[in-house]
């Protein structure tokens, strides 16, 4: 009976062991190149892979992702040949069918752009913070879509907005850097609401995706998406 009972305990602790590890399995995603559906003037040709370089770099330092990179993935299958090719170490070369595939696709389009400046000349400026003078103001919104790779369906869609002024944004702690031509932005209220766009999406995909559709952070998105529709309507002249 002694033994009995311990290979059931045995059992249902390897069953319970396996179960939570399957639950808390990292979301595998892939983040897609930025489209743009405006005429913002600081989009240029590769600002789509920069963005998406931007979005990849701040979900891996999250640790809640699988983060799996597309845009390299000739290298690594060129790798992967070189270590088949017997000219590698057996130990340490990469060995073939491992690439791990990706759950969800991240697709992002850039749907609306404002960028003002009001006021008069004068004041002074310090590490691109105006004191004074002109104000600028940007706004961005980016329509975000979740796509599963296994069915091809939309599981998730969400659009997020950020604004940002002279005076300064609070975005939260921000680890990707600007680059290529986003670098001339990158202390600029246009930067600034960018990167309030970058963080709010990885915010909404840890809430989604990490925490769950059903979890409570959902209430705030959902307020937020209220929100902005009523405030489209309102904008809206339906005469």
């Amino acid at each position: 009976m002694r033994i009995k009972a311990l290979l059931l305990f045995l059992f249902l602790f390897s069953v319970s062991v396996f179960s939570e590890g399957f639950a808390q399995e990292k979301p595998r995603i892939g983040v897609l190149r930025f489209t743009n559906n405006t005429y913002a003037g600081w989009w240029h040709g590769g600002v789509g892979h920069e963005l998406q370089d931007m979005l990849i770099s701040e979900l891996a330092s999250t640790n809640s992702f699988r983060v799996l990179e597309r845009r390299e993935l000739d290298a690594v299958l060129n790798e992967q040949d070189l270590g088949a090719s017997g000219r590698i170490n057996p130990k340490t070369r990469a060995r073939l069918g491992k690439i791990t595939g990706a759950k969800y696709l991240v697709a992002a389009t850039v749907s609306a752009f404002e960028h003002n400046t009001s006021g008069g000349g004068g004041g002074i400026s310090y590490g691109g913070i105006s004191l004074g003078g002109k104000q600028d103001k940007a706004y961005m919104a980016v329509d975000l879509k979740v796509i599963d790779v296994e069915t091809g369906e939309i599981y998730d869609a969400r659009t997020v907005e950020a604004t940002s002024k002279s005076s300064g944004i609070r975005v939260g702690v921000y680890r990707g850097g600007f680059g290529g031509h986003l670098n001339q932005y990158k202390d600029t209220p246009v930067g600034k609401a960018i990167r309030g766009c970058i963080i709010e999406i990885v915010d909404y995909l840890q809430c989604s995706l990490v925490e769950g559709k059903n979890s409570g952070c959902m209430d705030e998105y959902s307020q937020k998406d209220r929100n902005r529709r009523e405030k489209t309507r309102k904008s809206i002249d339906l005469e």
